[in-house]
């Protein structure tokens, strides 16, 4: 754990937006490279997920190859706690409101475990703004009158009322022995400490009961998008049949059975290697489509004289990196970098001290944001 927080904490940039009830939504962005949008799970911190050795590579590696959204789900992480309802159209109405908010026209989409229905239900309805459709972990439906699965939710959700907030891990570690029996004690610890910092047993309990009802099985024939399914061959959460079931139902979607029992995959397992080999390729069609600067408005228009790589080191000065951080995302000197600056601001016509400031307030002005809404990480 100490060596997690003794590594740098990789540069993101976070904000806010309102999904239509009013709820207020945080959302990160990271990376470069074709836009990937994650329609997460409930488990998510945006600022404590950097420091975990649970999803640190995640956001990382991802970011490697990808301009990554992220966000919290309502009621969890910096999104807003006292939400009206966890209903699964809230949900796909949250992710509408964060594709909006960041500018995103056209993105390839991430869905991860429960965020995989949310992420279905958004393509079949805006099938012209997602590009390519990922699910890892994922499901068709949560719908199951068997005695038998209501028995088990049932226990679950007793669990979590009584062990939720409880100081020692000795509850929640069930939950954590099912997302990643592979885990080291260090990893389950983080586990453990997630569960209590998301949200509370209150949150936990309505978006566990709410969940229980979901099924897209009816949009899957609809959906007709490049689509890559990733399952865990020994997963206990979501049932590698279930993975299956997705990948068979979507026309002409591929499977890849990822050869491990971690529904959460781990930085040093050979899965999790090819987890990021196949989405990296999968993404790579997408490179042409713009993740940041996007035309139209007179701010937009003014950036037009920028060549692409300063586009690129203009929009990680948007996003809070200094000289040495986008020297080495971009794999350039410094010194090049300072040279792609100066020449960008000699086009945009900026000069003194401010310049930096104002180049980057044309990029968030671009999208429509202020630049004091932008938190950096």
């Amino acid at each position: 754990m100490d060596m997690a927080r003794a590594r740098p904490v990789p540069p993101q940039t976070i904000r806010f937006c309102r999904s239509d009830d009013g709820v207020q939504v945080a959302y990160a962005q990271h990376g470069q490279g074709p836009p990937l949008v994650v329609a997460t799970c409930w488990l998510s911190h945006l600022e404590y997920d950097l420091q975990s050795p649970v999803w640190r590579h995640f956001v990382e590696d991802l970011g490697r190859f990808s301009t990554t959204i992220r966000y919290d789900e309502r009621g969890f992480g910096l999104s807003d706690w006292k939400v009206p309802d966890f209903s699964f159209e809230s949900r796909v109405r949250d992710l509408e409101a964060v594709v909006d908010a960041a500018g995103l026209e056209r993105f390839a989409l991430l869905g991860m475990s429960q965020g995989g229905p949310v992420a279905v239900a958004y393509a079949h309805r805006h099938p012209e703004r997602v590009t390519r459709l990922v699910l890892h972990g994922s499901y068709v439906a949560t719908v199951d009158s068997t005695p038998e699965s209501r028995q088990l939710d049932d226990m679950f959700i007793q669990m979590i009322e009584v062990g939720w907030a409880r100081p020692e891990g000795r509850f929640r570690r069930v939950f954590t022995d099912m997302l990643m029996p592979g885990a080291t004690p260090e990893q389950m610890s983080w586990v453990d400490a997630l569960m209590r910092i998301s949200t509370s047993t209150e949150n936990a309990v309505a978006f566990k009961r709410a969940r229980q009802d979901v099924d897209v099985t009816d949009l899957l024939p609809g959906l007709d998008l490049p689509t890559l399914v990733l399952h865990a061959r020994g997963d206990q959460m979501n049932l590698f049949e279930e993975g299956r079931r997705l990948a068979s139902e979507i026309r002409g979607a591929r499977l890849v059975t990822l050869e491990t029992d971690n529904h959460v995959l781990m930085a040093d397992e050979p899965a999790w290697q090819v987890f990021l080999s196949e989405v990296d390729a999968f993404l790579a069609p997408d490179q042409d489509v713009a993740p940041e600067i996007r035309s139209g408005g007179p701010r937009a228009a003014q950036l037009d004289c920028l060549t692409a790589r300063e586009r690129e080191v203009l929009r990680l000065v948007a996003a809070g990196q200094d000289n040495r951080q986008i020297a080495e995302a971009l794999t350039l000197s410094v010194r090049t970098v300072e040279r792609h600056l100066q020449t960008t601001y000699r086009k945009l016509g900026l000069a003194g001290s401010s310049q930096r400031t104002a180049a980057a307030a044309m990029v968030l002005g671009a999208h429509g944001y202020a630049p004091a809404a932008s938190v950096s990480g």
